[in-house]
């Protein structure tokens, strides 16, 4: 038995190493064990529209800015009756017949369920310093809550994997995807503080976008002019190009001018940061950003 547990461990590290990463935190994001067919079904003559406004109103009331721009979700004070709401805004949205809606308002229920589920879930489990320490799931090695089925739509269990990585990775095939939706952690892009719906989804991963490449959480230079990314464009380095300088050429399109100067013929990567504190509005988020102002 300790042969085959060391065995299941040796390949279970040489998938990491193969998936070009050096890090056991890459264990807790793709999970494609269903396929897109079912779930790009659609009604693209449908003018039907999804309630999201209880999700508005909590993002209302419990998240805010801080002086950084870093969107945090006041966990503290969430109410046992503000978390019964979402847990019943989060009810409504899985009895919603997602196939009879078209394409757009599809892909803002997807990212609303994703990311109102990650905040459910963190206050389930509050206090916690990173939502890798919430261990959901089976498996060898479970890291975080993300592939534990915790949602049921249209009779199937899903997992937050399940959602990102087998729905909407596949059927979209947009790199934006990755600016909107959140990880309840410091390093994601921002926790969006206005709902999305399918008449804005485009528009608002347009401009999360633009706000994450151009925050040192997504982009940075040090003092020598070395090049740090967010370590989700080493985790999805596929989406956004594969090869660096199909990466940086993808940053460039949401670059402001003087940082899209300095991207500009660049082709190396020198290192990838990524951090996994709780976006929570007790966090000194000032401090764990470790900010600097670009060269």
């Amino acid at each position: 038995m300790a042969r085959t547990l060391s065995n299941r461990l040796l390949a279970v590290l040489g998938l990491v190493l193969l998936s070009g990463c050096t890090s056991i935190e890459r264990l807790a994001l793709p999970e494609p064990t269903l396929t897109e067919t079912y779930w790009a079904r659609h009604d693209a003559t449908s003018m039907a529209a999804i309630d999201h406004q209880p999700w508005q109103s909590f993002l209302d009331r419990y998240v805010a800015a801080n002086a950084d721009g870093v969107n945090l979700v006041n966990y503290a004070a969430v109410s046992p009756e503000a978390h019964a709401e979402l847990k019943r805004y989060l009810a409504d949205l899985q009895a919603v017949s997602i196939h009879q809606h078209r394409r757009s308002v599809q892909l803002a229920y997807w990212v609303n369920l994703y990311n109102a589920k990650t905040v459910d879930i963190v206050l389930d489990h509050y206090p916690v310093d990173s939502i890798r320490d919430i261990k959901l799931g089976e498996g060898l090695i479970v890291v975080g809550p993300w592939s534990a089925s915790v949602l049921r739509v249209s009779g199937r269990p899903l997992s937050l994997n399940n959602i990102e990585h087998a729905i909407i990775r596949p059927i979209w095939q947009d790199s934006r995807i990755h600016y909107v939706l959140n990880c309840a952690a410091i390093g994601c892009p921002n926790l969006g503080r206005v709902a999305y719906h399918g008449e804005t989804v485009d528009a608002a991963m347009t401009a999360a976008a633009k706000a994450y490449v151009n925050d040192p959480r997504g982009v940075d230079f040090d003092q020598k002019g070395r090049l740090r990314l967010s370590k989700i464009y080493a985790w999805f380095r596929e989406d956004f190009g594969g090869a660096p300088p199909a990466v940086l050429q993808s940053i460039a399109g949401f670059a402001e001018p003087s940082l899209r100067a300095k991207l500009q013929d660049r082709e190396r990567i020198d290192s990838y940061a990524y951090n996994w504190s709780l976006n929570d509005r007790r966090t000194d988020a000032t401090l764990l950003t470790a900010r600097r102002v670009r060269p």
